[in-house]
């Protein structure tokens, strides 16, 4: 019997890998004729470079930039020399991770560390970009990025913008003469997690805002901004792409890849099981364990246990999800593929004790499923 293992990272407790690891120990008390195969996974989030790394072999690198304040911080990106392709987590250089609660600041929080890493990309000779989106303290629609990049965003009076989602509100003019020209040769791909659009209910500010510091004011004034950004970009380049979904991913940052670097967006977790090469994994698995934190109705937006069951479900493998919770609308996976999902919880618990024992309640809930598989095989 084999088992495929693909968990996504179960935030503030373990990584992808770890997990993976974790679950294949529970199997392993089994014993017999049982074969575990790990496939830690991502969907863009957090955790999508260390995924990415260890399903390509790529070599991790570490640069210098500047983090979601402004702050010199250093931050790891991929690169695979023989395909001349880079993997850059957005999280690794403005990821809201890094910041303490009263830290977080949307109206002034950049992406400029983002486009310091596409330049260490460009650097090494990069012509393909593998870009993920999720886990951003931002909402600027890129701009810190593109002025990494070279860009200027500039005022009425031509004076350089500020730093900030706020900010965008004053823009007049982008200049674009200095923007790197080894862009138009760099091929990237985009991966996202949310389909939201730039601007509105569903955009970048009102549904993730408030997590990176927003308050309601603070909410209108932004998506206000990227509105006007939204207007300048289309003027400067003849195409609109505020409606695009996952334009609102990462504060916009979703916009400015598609608007400024030719990206296509697709759904992270598409993207990092093509580059594990999930499907050929799937071939002869008896059953496909995943999991992540949360398996909630917002998963079908991408996450990465309903992607992974999606996937399963074409090839008629049976999914089990392991979450550390099990929230309001999850049943919906149950249509999309997903076999069966599990809490991990033995019993009542705070979050603490959760977060401290999760690579032991992993093995617990993995051996329970596969004795169950077993004896029902038998």
């Amino acid at each position: 019997m084999k088992i495929l293992i693909c968990p996504d990272s179960f935030k503030d407790a373990l990584p992808a890998e770890a997990a993976a690891h974790a679950i294949a120990c529970g199997i392993r008390r089994l014993g017999g004729d049982i074969t575990s195969v790990e496939c830690p996974l991502a969907d863009g989030g957090e955790g999508s470079l260390d995924a990415l790394l260890a399903a390509t072999g790529a070599e991790r690198r570490t640069a210098r930039v500047h983090d979601a304040l402004g702050r010199e911080t250093r931050a790891d990106w991929g690169w695979q020399a023989a395909s001349r392709t880079a993997y850059v987590e957005l999280a690794e250089a403005s990821g809201l991770q890094a910041l303490a609660p009263a830290e977080r600041t949307a109206l002034h929080s950049t992406t400029l560390g983002v486009g310091e890493l596409i330049r260490e990309a460009l650097d090494a000779g990069a012509e393909r970009l593998l870009l993920t989106l999720g886990g951003s303290a931002t909402n600027d629609g890129g701009a810190g990025m593109l002025e990494a990049l070279g860009a200027r965003l500039l005022d009425a009076e031509g004076r350089p913008l500020p730093r900030g989602g706020a900010a965008l509100a004053d823009l007049a003019e982008l200049d674009l003469g200095g923007l790197d020209s080894r862009l138009a040769d760099l091929r990237v791909e985009t991966a996202v997690d949310v389909d939201n659009p730039l601007l509105g209910e569903r955009g970048a500010s009102a549904v993730f805002g408030p997590q990176k510091g927003a308050t309601p004011d603070d909410v209108a004034r932004l998506d206000a901004a990227l509105g006007r950004f939204a207007d300048v970009t289309a003027a400067a380049l003849g195409e609109e792409h505020r409606e695009l979904p996952g334009a609102g991913a990462a504060g916009g940052m979703g916009f400015a890849a598609r608007a400024f670097l030719g990206a296509t967006l697709r759904p992270g977790i598409e993207l990092v099981m093509a580059q594990a090469g999930f499907e050929a994994l799937l071939d002869d698995a008896d059953l496909v364990i995943t999991g992540e934190g949360q398996l909630d109705g917002q998963s079908l937006a991408g996450k990465t246990p309903v992607g992974v069951a999606r996937a399963a479900r074409a090839k008629g493998v049976p999914v089990v999800v392991l979450a550390g919770r099990l929230a309001p609308g999850w049943q919906a996976a149950l249509e999309e593929g997903v076999t069966a999902a599990f809490a991990l919880a033995d019993g009542p618990m705070g979050l603490d004790e959760a977060l401290e024992r999760c690579a032991e309640l992993l093995a617990d809930r993995a051996e329970s499923v596969v004795r169950l598989l077993a004896a029902s095989r038998a």
